[in-house]
């Protein structure tokens, strides 16, 4: 019996109708004469009734059924009694009274219960995850995810933009991130890289003169995961000629947009805010601010220059820094708290936490009797206290002061129940630092990529003070997640020898491993830029789901294991021996 119509399609309009379902058993109960089935397919569920005046050899039949049993059923559509109607389902104003049943197959008792309400261990649910996937959540993640690709599709070719596909099976340039390789049956001793992205690929585009390129891609890389990582990831991935920062922002700003209206029903505000790197770092504690409660951080250099309390005074004329968040009102905040947050702080990397409590118009706390009145009083105007504030300090290294303020920050607002799920708070990042120095490497590495142009003004401070260049580069941030990253390219092969030059690659690795992007620019590399974002870490933001892996159909765990098909594998002595390898 093949379906007339799906589990989530009919109403009162098909009362009388004989109507074909076919679906999984859902739910069963037997009421005494009567045996009432949910029957479940990806659309919905509609209730099923088996009445043995109606036809008993169905009833009978139905006696076996239990629930994941695949079954097609022939019946009447009937209105429900006033009192069994279910406003929650779409189908809840009918059922259907069966007169033919036909079990399609039967189904193994499942090691959980098809229930978004069950909890089931991540692992399980990873070990069968086909059965995990009917769960109704994690369809409608994916179907959401489909949606969300068909809107980025549309809006691109809207924009004529061309989509092209880029190969999977490329060269090994690794500067970051390790690859993922594999080696070459034809050429033994030869590896193929999984591209961890198709930068290279997508500037080649750009000479070759398809201006406005674009391509939903699955990249690679072989790093340590976490909830919103995975080895193989999706991104939507950009490219343009001829274009500026504000070309690509413009662009990438009106698509975010679009895909919040039309998803979640959010109207972003057109321009989105924007923050340099250096604001966002000494105000929120990182370049991914989350921006949807206050509590910024506050520098007190400027308060605390000249004090006597040595403390705050070393650390500000060792170039250091003295800055605090106010937490207010502090119900709640008992001294074992604070103690607590102070260990928080330790473990984070700084040195202490000292705090102030502000009550009645005096201040009480650890460091409050080496402050002067003086030194009181400005702190309080400064900061803009009420009564009952808890002002935290840290007195650090720059980089250490920011970066675990940040993260009390956050600790706290989620403790405190200041985050509102149902808000979106975006904000460009904007004014990178090129280069950072990587004291593992002891040299400079680019801190997007090697390939992002430097600051027109600021080329020549390459040679002498290149930690004070500034890259063309831009993140888009909601609710302190980066959703996307990009760039305007090096696109003259004078200004890409020199970034190579700088991050330590001579000039024969830069040939060996880059000799085909360099030699490309010499025939007419027009200015280009672009941005990827992640397309996993977004549909995880619009479906409101606590990791990635639950936007993704088959994920791997935070080990980049496949717990369903034991993925990876050992392989055959003839298959290594094939492709001329050895294990150890």
């Amino acid at each position: 019996m093949k379906r007339t119509h799906h589990c989530g399609q009919l109403n009162l309009e098909h009362r009388g109708q004989e109507i074909v379902l076919n679906g999984w058993v859902n739910k069963w109960r037997d009421h005494g004469g009567l045996i009432f089935i949910d029957l479940r397919d990806r659309y919905g569920v509609t209730q099923i009734v088996f009445n043995p005046q109606v036809d008993s050899k169905a009833y009978e039949t139905a006696k076996a059924l239990r629930a994941e049993d695949v079954i097609a059923v022939k019946g009447i559509v009937k209105e429900r009694p006033s009192e069994a109607v279910n406003p929650k389902m779409s189908t809840g104003a009918i059922e259907l009274y069966v007169h033919e049943l036909e079990i399609l197959n039967k189904a193994k008792t499942t090691p959980f219960e098809i229930n978004d309400l069950v909890e089931v261990s991540e692992e399980l649910r990873l070990k069968y995850r086909y059965l995990d996937l009917r769960r109704q959540k994690l369809q409608q993640n994916l179907i959401t995810r489909s949606h969300v690709c068909k809107l980025v599709s549309d809006f691109f070719h809207s924009h004529d933009f061309v989509e092209i596909e880029t190969p999977f099976l490329m060269k090994s340039t690794p500067e970051g991130a390790r690859d993922f390789l594999v080696p070459s049956r034809n050429f033994p001793g030869r590896f193929y890289a999984l591209p961890q992205s198709p930068q290279t690929y997508k500037q080649l585009l750009m000479i070759a003169g398809f201006d406005k390129y674009f391509q939903i891609v699955k990249c690679f890389r072989d790093e340590d995961l976490r909830k919103d990582r995975q080895p193989e990831f999706t991104q939507i991935d950009v490219e343009m000629s001829f274009v500026d920062e504000e070309d690509v922002i413009d662009i990438s700003s009106r698509l975010i947009k679009q895909l919040f209206k039309n998803i979640v029903g959010f109207d972003v505000a057109l321009p989105i805010k924007r923050l340099s790197f250096q604001e966002a770092f000494e105000t929120y504690g990182n370049d991914k601010p989350d921006l949807r409660f206050e509590m910024p951080i506050v520098t007190l250099n400027e308060v605390f220059h000249d004090s006597d309390f040595n403390v705050f005074r070393s650390v500000i004329e060792n170039e250091g820094r003295v800055a605090s968040v106010v937490v207010q009102p502090a119900d709640g905040f008992s001294r074992k708290k604070i103690d607590k947050l102070t260990d928080r702080a330790k473990s984070l990397g700084a040195k202490g936490l000292a705090y102030l409590i502000y009550s009645g118009g005096e201040f009480k706390g650890s460091v409050a009797k080496f402050l002067s009145e003086n030194e009181l009083k400005t702190l309080s105007s400064k900061l803009a206290l009420r009564e009952n504030s808890l002002i935290l300090i840290v007195a650090d290294k720059y980089d250490v002061a920011y970066s675990v303020l940040g993260q009390l920050r956050l600790e706290i607002a989620q403790e405190l129940n200041l985050i509102k799920a149902d808000r979106y708070e975006f904000v460009w990042i904007v004014d990178f630092p090129l280069l950072e120095f990587s004291k593992e490497e002891n040299r400079y590495v680019a801190r997007h990529h090697p390939f992002t142009s430097p600051k027109a003004d600021q080329i020549s401070l390459l040679e002498e003070h290149p930690e004070k260049v500034l890259a063309r580069a831009y993140d888009l941030v909601v609710n302190g997640n980066e959703i996307a990253g990009g760039s305007i390219r090096n696109h003259r092969r004078d200004l890409q020898s020199k970034m190579f030059e700088i991050l330590k690659i001579s000039k024969k690795e830069a040939e060996a491993k880059f000799g085909f992007l360099l030699n490309a620019l010499e025939y007419g590399a027009p200015p280009h830029g672009g941005i990827a974002f992640g397309l996993d870490r977004l549909v995880m933001i619009l479906t409101g789901a606590e990791s990635i892996r639950d936007v993704i159909a088959f994920p791997k765990t935070s080990s980049a294991l496949s717990l369903m098909d034991g993925a990876p594998s050992e392989v055959s002595e003839e298959q290594l021996a094939e492709l001329k390898l050895k294990i150890g």
